[in-house]
């Protein structure tokens, strides 16, 4: 289980082959740091953000970004990083200080083949499906060479995560993730398309957003766990004048980095007015992001795309062990 707490962030547009995005620091966790949760890529949570929106005309209304499925890399098709239609992807929301929520978004996905087989071609005389998720450039969410749609349902819970008010605030699409310029020749635009408004019971619309973004995280985890393998730099010498270059002309520079635009995240982002999230009327709230599984999983000796194994029971958070 991972639940983190941080006030500032931000998201850019998911790095291609081709492409690169610069974001600015913030306070972050590991990737991939414990051993458990190894076993369950796809619920993998990294960090977590909450900030008040800075978009002008936007200043009463938070935002919160909750970013799974670390260290992505750009080619990693054919299938790339849908999310798990059996797990249930939480944001918590604490408004009265007692550190338990008292507002959490679900947010439960569904991924769907085309025709129920995917975009099928003609071969020899026979009609095939191929094992692509596109097979032509993609425009947008109802794009005709999609063989593989992906989709999510968000929901709202008051009081208990389990036991609570639950509604549902509607089905929306997530975008398919930058397989490159010749698939997606403008992703910030196609993505931006998948932003929606959401109507919030008693209290006006936000706005949700799930899909792939740029990688933020800046710590150099290769150096870092090969026993911290960095150039060594003499401490003791200052930098140069212009405050930029170290001693053996080592330059503090983003291109240093590992993860900054080399490698993506699946984000989870909610953009919720103030006036639903300030029942006691102090301002003060707390967050954090949970993921959670059916406590049950059997192997299904004959499994399928809709089904490679049956899951049942109460939903469980998926430990880490870290």
């Amino acid at each position: 289980m991972k639940q983190k707490h941080i006030l500032l962030g931000a998201i850019a547009a998911a790095t291609s082959v081709a492409a690169s995005a610069l974001i600015l620091p913030a306070m972050a966790s590991s990737h991939r740091e414990a051993p458990a949760i190894t076993e369950q890529p796809k619920v993998d949570g990294t960090d977590f953000y909450m900030f008040r929106s800075n978009e002008r005309g936007r200043q009463e209304y938070v935002t919160f970004i909750a970013n799974y499925q670390p260290i992505q890399a750009p080619y990693g098709g054919p299938n790339y990083f849908t999310m798990d239609p059996d797990a249930l992807y939480e944001i918590h929301i604490d408004v009265d200080g007692n550190a338990e929520e008292d507002i959490t978004f679900q947010f439960d996905f569904d991924n769907e083949l085309v025709n129920g087989t995917g975009i099928a071609v003609p071969v020899g005389g026979a009609t095939l499906a191929i094992p692509l998720r596109a097979v032509g450039p993609v425009t947008g969410a109802n794009s005709a060479t999609l063989g593989e749609t992906e989709s999510y349902e968000l929901s709202i819970v008051t009081g208990d995560r389990r036991t609570g008010q639950r509604s549902s605030l509607g089905t929306f699409q997530k975008p398919l993730d930058n397989i490159g310029n010749k698939t997606i020749p403008d992703y910030p635009a196609y993505a931006a398309s998948f932003v929606s408004t959401v109507s919030i019971p008693g209290c006006g619309s936000g706005r949700v957003f799930a899909g792939q973004r740029a990688e933020a995280f800046a710590v150099n985890l290769g150096e870092v766990f090969d026993l911290v393998n960095f150039v060594p730099i003499d401490g003791d010498v200052p930098l140069d004048a212009a405050g930029t270059t170290f001693p053996g002309g080592i330059t503090q520079d983003r291109a240093n980095d590992d993860l900054v635009g080399r490698a993506n995240v699946t984000s989870l982002a909610l953009e919720i007015p103030i006036e639903c999230l300030n029942s006691d009327g102090d301002g003060i709230i707390g967050a954090w992001t949970t993921a959670s599984l059916p406590q049950a999983e059997i192997e299904d000796p004959s499994p399928t795309y809709e089904q490679p194994s049956f899951y049942g029971g109460a939903y469980g958070l998926q430990p880490r062990l870290s």
